[in-house]
């Protein structure tokens, strides 16, 4: 994708982002989502070891070696940066389930954390395609 484009894609994700974060469900997002991004993962970093330290749209909060969850202020931004990544008008183009899906299962050309999910079959992914597809 060419740099200009981009760029416009972000601005324009992060504009919808805040109406996303109205129609998701918060509580959902803790306590079925989030998790997911601090789970070890056969052959693969946690989701938290790169996105912390990430300078992108999707930056979470940062992890520490002891911490075995977010506190509540923790989760919330996350969810407001998280729920930027969801396409309310067509879910199934949410980055959040298209960049760390595999190509050749459906995701995008880009990941630079490898790919997490092989197929749309992966438990995880599927959690996180319901929590996208559940929105009010």
């Amino acid at each position: 994708m060419k740099p200009v484009r981009m760029i416009g894609l972000m601005v324009m994700m992060g504009l919808a982002g805040t109406l996303a974060a109205q129609s998701l469900d918060f509580d959902a997002y803790k306590a079925q989502v989030e998790p997911i991004f601090s789970k070890h993962r056969e052959g693969h970093a946690r989701c938290v070891v790169c996105h912390a330290e990430s300078n992108n749209v999707f930056r979470l909060q940062a992890w520490g070696p002891e911490m075995k969850a977010y506190t509540e202020e923790q989760s919330r931004k996350n969810f407001e940066t998280v729920s930027k990544l969801v396409n309310m008008k067509n879910p199934d183009k949410s980055l959040l389930l298209l960049h760390p899906l595999s190509k050749d299962a459906g995701g995008d050309e880009f990941h630079s954390g490898g790919r997490q999910f092989a197929s749309k079959d992966d438990p995880d992914w599927k959690t996180l395609s319901i929590w996208v597809h559940s929105s009010k």
